[in-house]
């Protein structure tokens, strides 16, 4: 894998037909499944594609990130960003999208949230069956969400 590579996550109806078009088209299985959601861990093109089943939900893209292989890179990428004068806020050991992971949230205009995530898994069976965030960031971007009428990382 490479270093990093960008993440898209999408809100689905139909997660199995879902499923089934993303391994066809990128020739893998799902890396991990669980009740409405999926992921995929696609080397070509470098991607992290992750379904989330909301039905009814008229937004299709939920949010977008950058992974990185480690947890150093995501301090990295928070030095820079706030060297570069960007808003950021780390969330370290954050519980979201079925796994552990430390990542920066960076404000960003014209997203779907309002910002990049940019993280690195840390336990990728972290015990959350129910797969809820435990990230005040996320939490917060939830809140703001559900009172526009959108969606988060959920």
């Amino acid at each position: 894998m490479p270093t990093t590579r960008v993440q898209l996550a999408l809100n689905v109806t139909d997660l199995a037909a879902a499923t089934a078009f993303y391994t066809a088209m990128f020739g893998v299985p799902p890396h991990k499944q669980r009740e409405g959601y999926a992921n995929f861990a696609v080397e070509d093109p470098p991607l992290k594609l992750v379904l989330i089943e909301k039905p009814g939900d008229g937004d299709r893209l939920n949010h977008l990130g950058v992974e990185a292989e480690t947890s150093e890179e995501v301090t990295a990428a928070l030095t820079r960003f706030r060297g570069a004068g960007l808003e950021a806020t780390l969330a370290e050991n954050d519980v979201c999208c079925h796994a552990a992971q430390d990542k920066v949230f960076v404000t960003a205009p014209d997203t779907p949230t309002g910002w990049w995530e940019y993280y690195a898994v840390t336990d990728d069976s972290a015990t959350n069956p129910d797969g809820e965030s435990t990230s005040v960031c996320a939490a917060s971007c939830e809140a703001k969400a559900a009172a526009d009428g959108g969606t988060c990382c959920s």
